[in-house]
């Protein structure tokens, strides 16, 4: 039957065919799946997805499968549909008058940043992902990245969706409207639920004009708290021109470095750096001399011990590169706990302070992986065994040293997930941090929207 809707040729069986589609990115999670369906238009999702539900088949929608948490993987029992938004991957509409563009969820994060910036425009959403993660899986886990400082998270940058419902209906709003105040806005529901609620087919972005100046900066600091009074004070020099803040410990340089040659330490021995991106639309901006006074202030200051501003594109893209790397050495080098966590900024340095008490005391030896996107309070707090301490014995105690983190995280105000969403790896986080009427309310929306519960069964809800 799915054959007849999307081709011999797009509905993969065979064993070594479906295996991409059944492990996750950072090879936590395996699975197992009846079939990967490629529709290539949302009439042909909206067909595959009435045909399973006819016959009570579960679905599993996945974009680029680069979730974090498991999120897109089938489980292991084997009865389950991917469906692959992979070749749903057009842009349909530019309107550079309105500041928006339609494009379909299959696309590429990049191949959607290059259309904008082919039109003079600019998508912002930026990770380091963004050559393979699709806009669809963007959406669905509501992505951040390194603008969100002064863009947003994904659901901010949405102006309208296409969505194929639990029932194989199509519920389009793909109009460009920044003002529609006539009840719900509905769009809402699916922008972060990982495709639990509905299966995105396509979106109408909101588009930003052109930086026609930027600087990128490497700055050298004593602690966090130096970076925190370092951010406060770009803030105030910059105003929101200032797009990046990213906090980079030294023992994150080192494990980049060492796992890619070619990178380099720009500022060698020092116990933390923050990585400083502003645009300006301006031509003749004197976004240089801004950013070289605030630093030179700092430095003054003794908040920051040394720093480097880019002259080139290619030095800024060496900085970046550095900073962007981070996640693919430490996947290089192993196994290890990741935590993408977020509390207030200016709980930041209490956080790492006393996160790492108590981790030093349970786990004698832990090594730190802390990066991150502190201009919205955003980390990767991720735990590398210690050098005498096999990766499987580590990743084992991964409960105990959640139960540490996490912790702490709901104690100063935070969140367990900042960035990735939920999937598999976080659903009982979700039940014992939530409270009880959210996730109420959640189930309820579930039931309301998907009551045979066939759309990515055993995701996000507890």
């Amino acid at each position: 039957m799915l054959n007849a809707i999307v081709g011999d040729a797009n509905l993969l069986t065979a064993d070594n065919d479906v295996a991409p589609y059944c492990t996750d990115w950072s090879g936590r999670y395996h699975g197992r799946t009846r079939a990967v369906v490629r529709p290539a238009s949302t009439d042909e999702v909206a067909a595959v997805v009435r045909c399973c539900v006819e016959h009570s088949v579960p679905l599993v929608p996945q974009a680029g499968n680069t979730s974090l948490c498991g999120g897109a993987t089938p489980h292991a029992s084997g009865d389950e549909v991917v469906i692959s938004l992979s070749r749903l991957n057009r842009v349909r509409a530019i309107d550079a008058d309105n500041a928006t563009m339609t494009v379909e969820a299959g696309m590429p994060l990049a191949a959607v940043q290059n259309a904008a910036a082919n039109s003079g425009l600019l998508f912002p959403l930026s990770l380091a992902a963004e050559g393979s993660c699709l806009i669809g899986g963007n959406l669905s886990t509501n992505a951040g990245g390194t603008s969100v400082l002064r863009y947003g998270n994904a659901r901010d940058l949405v102006v309208g969706l296409e969505v194929v419902l639990a029932d194989g209906r199509v519920w389009s709003s793909l109009r460009g409207l920044r003002k529609d105040n006539t009840g719900y806005d509905l769009k809402h529901l699916f922008l972060g639920s990982e495709g639990t609620l509905g299966i995105i087919t396509a979106a109408v972005l909101k588009l930003f004009p052109q930086p026609r100046t930027s600087v990128t900066a490497w700055a050298a600091i004593m602690d966090v708290a130096g970076a925190v009074a370092l951010l406060k004070s770009m803030r105030a020099a910059l105003g929101d021109r200032l797009t990046g803040f990213e906090l980079v410990s030294a023992d994150c340089v080192a494990l980049a470095c060492s796992q890619f040659p070619t990178l380099n330490d720009p500022l060698p021995g020092h116990p933390w750096y923050a990585l400083i991106q502003a645009d300006d639309t301006a031509a003749k901006s004197p976004l240089d001399k801004e950013i070289e006074s605030a630093l030179g202030d700092a430095i003054a200051e003794d908040v920051v011990r040394d720093a480097i501003i880019a002259q080139s594109v290619a030095q800024a893209d060496a900085l970046w590169s550095l900073r962007e790397h981070i996640p693919d050495a430490q996947r290089r080098e192993g196994s290890n706990m990741k935590h993408d966590i977020s509390v207030p900024v200016s709980g930041i340095p209490v956080f790492l302070d006393r996160a790492r008490g108590a981790l030093d005391v349970a786990f004698p030896g832990v090594r730190y992986v802390v990066f991150g996107h502190l201009g919205d309070g955003n980390l990767h707090y991720n735990l590398s065994p210690p050098m005498n301490v096999t990766s499987d014995d580590f990743i084992a105690e991964t409960p105990r040293a959640n139960r540490i983190v996490y912790d702490l995280v709901a104690e100063l105000g935070g969140s367990f997930s900042a960035e990735h969403g939920i999937g598999q790896m976080k659903r009982g986080e979700l039940a014992r941090y939530k409270p009880a009427i959210e996730i109420e309310l959640m189930q309820r929306i579930k039931r309301a929207l998907d009551p045979q519960a066939l759309l990515n069964p055993g995701k996000v809800l507890p």
